[in-house]
């Protein structure tokens, strides 16, 4: 899992619970008009909203005047793709019938690419995941499933040989000699014994054994499932290793973050019975404490108490999701995104488990997800939800935390830890992949969550407005949680809300962009007193059909 610095804003949320950019499409201006004729017409209430297939033809979808007299009436505009087809595309144009090419340019400028080369590495793992390691090579059983691995107890002082992914494409695989250090419960914790002077002490590794057995432990189980056990030690292994550290060079990390642990998937794979590179076992790789920079750049012994109980959680949920599809169901491993937003998910249930006593704690659990979030709202236009394997960003990772959030909010039988946790293990445990997990669980068609969804980011609490309860966050309240951040850390959190749609006349509307699979561009339109109606075209460009198979929808609501 990859970790910036992020993870150390040292924030403490307080009173952002509920109850318990811009979204601009592009700078171009079209010119494409649109057949009223063949129109359709759009009658909302306030709080009122539809999601509008685009219409054949270039027809219009037509907008009735604004019949009061003393105030403007706005619209929500969100054009959205509602598949999970991961990393589908298709340019669209939203075109009202005049222009204003100069309003255009008020729109969202595409946000330089971040570069972190820990994010790569995690989305490499899942990604070859989905072809059971197809890209490492090596010897791979085939036909009947082998015999389970039975390697020696893991006690106290006990010393073995791992190998483990040498490198960001796992081409090397070094041996590394490590001896258990803690040993209690349901997990193991073995140190390199190369590792640098000056790390965790004895107190520090128990402390982490028992944070993992008292709490993190219950909280993945229970909300994904059971871990395998491929080799009988009842366990799940903490390898903390130098390699983890030397995956990135001092000047990569300093540049583009490091990798904080990870979880690989071949090491309990049975086509990989049979390969020396793996560890027939459940084992989670961390970095080491290295104040000193010997390996890497610095990690203080504080920065790994905060961040490897996040990371393990984080990848214990893989651990778990990769058990279920690929062992226990026989299939191939959770869509990547899904699989990501679970893990994310994991962070903010272990988080929350530390309520209401330790609000320190549920923070550093969080804040990544709030960051990460913070950036998918800030520049939606251009991320997905449903990234392809191998191209998730940080901003992708916040949308996928921000669906499975809204997704048990609204299905979740009531707001409690059981509840929640029902909800997420039916959806693990059921073998199905993507959308089809979601709408089996949810008993409501991705197409419609995903698009209330989309709505819910801006408007669950917008001001003044009372949205109907399916288009509501229950668990957070966004706009007060980001405008707190935004006054505690006005660097990392710019603007007191992120997402903030350009302010167009319908009849100004001239925007080009491209859609991305799950997600939207969004846009407020504004009709003065007394306005009259106008007519809006949703299409691909130049009045083409936009592809049935990604559903592509307009998504409106009347926020006035």
């Amino acid at each position: 899992m990859t970790r910036r610095a992020r993870g150390g804003l040292g924030l403490v949320l307080v009173g952002w619970l509920s109850g318990c950019g811009g979204g601009g499409g592009g700078t171009h201006v079209t010119t494409t008009t649109c057949s009223t004729a063949g129109g359709q017409n759009v009658t909302l209430a306030v709080s009122a909203y539809q999601a509008i297939p685009p219409l054949a033809n270039a027809g219009c979808l037509l907008f009735p005047g604004n019949s009061s007299n003393t105030d403007s009436a706005l619209y929500l505009l969100v054009p959205q793709l509602a598949t999970d087809s991961q990393g589908a595309t298709a340019p669209f144009i939203l075109q009202g019938d005049t222009l204003h090419p100069a309003l255009a340019a008020t729109l969202a400028q595409r946000p330089a690419t971040m570069s972190d080369v820990g994010m790569q590495f995690h989305d490499f793992l899942r990604s070859v995941e989905r072809t059971h390691w197809g890209a490492i090579g090596g010897p791979r059983l085939g036909g009947a499933r082998p015999a389970p691995f039975r390697g020696p107890p893991d006690t106290l002082g006990n010393v073995r040989n791992f190998r483990l992914c040498g490198d960001l494409n796992c081409n090397t695989f070094p041996t590394v000699t490590a001896t258990a250090k803690s040993v209690s419960g349901h997990l193991a914790i073995y140190v390199d014994n190369a590792a640098p002077a000056g790390g965790l002490t004895q107190s520090d590794l128990d402390s982490l054994a028992t944070l993992f057995n008292a709490r993190l432990y219950a909280v993945d189980t229970t909300a994904f499932g059971r871990e395998s056990d491929i080799d009988g030690n009842n366990a799940v292994i903490v390898l903390m290793s130098n390699v983890v550290n030397k995956l990135v060079t001092k000047t990569q990390c300093h540049q583009s973050g490091f990798v904080a642990g990870f979880f690989f998937g071949a090491d309990i794979d049975p086509l990989f019975a049979g390969d020396p590179r793996v560890n027939h076992g459940e084992v989670f790789y961390s970095m080491v404490a290295d104040p000193d920079s010997t390996l890497s750049c610095a990690h203080s012994v504080s920065q790994l108490r905060g961040v490897v109980p996040v990371t393990f959680i984080h990848e214990f949920q893989h651990m778990i999701s990769y058990n279920q599809h690929v062992l226990v169901k026989g299939s191939s491993a959770q869509d990547t995104w899904l699989d990501e937003g679970m893990s994310h998910f994991a962070e903010e249930l272990g988080g929350r488990s530390f309520l209401p006593a330790d609000q320190a704690s549920f923070s550093n659990f969080v804040i990544g997800d709030l960051f990460d979030a913070y950036s998918y709202l800030d520049s939606s236009s251009f991320h997905f939800l449903a990234f392809s394997s191998g191209i998730g960003s940080l901003a992708e990772r916040g949308a996928a935390w921000l669906f499975v959030r809204y997704f048990a909010d609204q299905f979740a039988a009531d707001t409690s830890f059981a509840s929640v946790a029902a909800l997420t293990r039916g959806l693990e445990q059921s073998g199905l992949h993507g959308s089809a997990a979601i709408t089996a669980a949810a008993g409501t068609p991705f197409t419609t969550i995903v698009g209330r969804w989309i709505l819910a980011n801006y408007v669950s609490d917008y001001p003044g407005l009372s949205p109907p309860p399916e288009l509501q966050y229950t668990s957070w309240r966004f706009r007060s949680t980001y405008a707190d951040l935004n006054s505690q850390r006005p660097d990392f959190f710019p603007k007191p809300f992120p997402l903030t749609p350009p302010l167009l006349a319908g009849k100004s509307i001239a925007v080009t962009g491209t859609l991305h699979a799950g997600s939207g561009s969004y846009i407020v339109s504004a009709q003065p007193k007394s306005g009259p109606g106008f007519a809006l075209l949703f299409s691909g460009p130049g009045g083409a059909a936009l592809p049935a198979v990604l559903n592509p929808r307009l998504n409106v609501m009347r926020l006035r």
